[in-house]
């Protein structure tokens, strides 16, 4: 068959350009949340707060290998993009994870403004598959440092308590993204059996207490980490999103140190034991009556603070002198004598939790 010269010509165009589309890899998105309170090879709490120096460098290079154990996986597994968000909050004025620290493949997530890590990077399309690396079990499951958020709060969906895990599974719900890996203690594991079946899950430590743990060998919790990221992302099409249709049940509940007490007889506040109750319409609403009430319960922290300086030899004279400044300011502005002074700059770029 005897075929036009520019017939000839489009053939060959278009197998120039077919054979390496057929070949090219299809993009796959992956963001990475890190808590601190999860890491393998940690059994003390001091190694995720920044107010301890030490304790807290050795809690950063655990982090860091732990990071880079699931990010190794994860293209292993074909990621084509790894992006790696602080949702930890240790104090820390920069991110936990030091610069130039990660697998040099990923980046960490920065931004020009302030956002919410859990609920400020969802969009559609920026992401196909969420990892969450050294987790923590939810309040009162009694595992390492087990809480939801903060210290003293036990957040409820629709008459269930859930761990943070959950919390950005539902979020990454409202635009179909699953989780599909996660690292923490055995605590954790089970907390989400009923609720996430399909994870990916690394055990990476067996809690004793609330401030302590068994651990596992680092070389055989990191292995294992890299293989469960791979096969995480080699399992995609099995794994499910967590949408959460409105309208939802929401509830917090206090433990101390946190307390709702302030709240009592306030009108329109409703309590169930120690619990505060609402009906948002959907997940942002939910998330925004939740830390409208956490910032409501980490004002009882004072009583810990003021406990503890009672306990000084002059602990007295210092709870006075707290209460002269007080008087004083207040005084001071009714009088004109005083003004706030301006707020310092914002940061250049924001990571996440602080």
């Amino acid at each position: 068959m005897r075929l036009h010269l520019s017939a000839l010509c489009v053939l060959a165009a278009l197998c120039a350009v077919s054979t390496p589309l057929a070949g090219r890899q299809r993009p796959l998105r992956v963001l990475v949340y890190h808590d601190m309170e999860g890491l393998s090879g940690q059994d003390d709490w001091h190694t995720f707060d920044f107010d301890y120096p030490e304790a807290y460098a050795k809690g950063r290079k655990l982090l860091v290998d732990d990071l880079n154990a699931v990010i190794a996986g994860l293209y292993d597994g074909g990621a084509t993009q790894v992006e790696v968000v602080d949702a930890h909050g240790s104090g820390n004025p920069e991110p936990d994870v030091p610069p130039g620290a990660l697998d040099g493949r990923a980046r960490q997530v920065f931004r020009d403004k302030r956002f919410r890590q859990y609920v400020d990077l969802v969009a559609p399309d920026t992401y196909d598959a969420i990892v969450c690396v050294a987790m923590h079990a939810r309040t009162g499951s009694h595992g390492f440092a087990s809480h939801t958020f903060a210290q003293g709060l036990d957040f409820i969906v629709n008459g269930a308590s859930i761990t943070e895990t959950e919390l950005i599974g539902y979020s990454w719900g409202r635009v179909n993204v699953p989780v599909v890996m996660v690292t923490g203690d055995d605590r954790l594991r089970e907390d989400l059996r009923p609720t996430m079946p399909w994870l990916e899950y690394v055990t990476v430590k067996t809690a004793t207490s609330a401030s302590s743990a068994t651990l596992r060998p680092l070389d055989d919790v990191h292995r294992d980490m890299r293989r469960a990221a791979s096969r995480a992302l080699k399992r995609l099409k099995e794994m499910r999103p967590m949408p959460l249709p409105g309208p939802i049940r929401g509830g917090m509940r206090a433990v101390p140190p946190a307390s709702f007490a302030m709240l009592r007889g306030l009108p329109g506040v409703v309590f169930a034991g120690d619990t505060v109750v609402f009906e948002a319409p959907d997940f942002a609403a939910l998330y925004d009556g939740w830390m409208a009430l956490d910032n409501v319960s980490s004002a009882s922290y004072g009583a810990v603070l003021r406990e503890s300086i009672r306990a000084e030899p002059d602990g007295e004279s210092l709870l006075l002198h707290y209460n002269e400044l007080l008087n004083t300011r207040w005084l001071d502005v009714e009088s004109d004598r005083w003004t706030p002074p301006p707020a310092p700059p914002a940061p250049a770029r924001f990571f996440g939790a602080r």
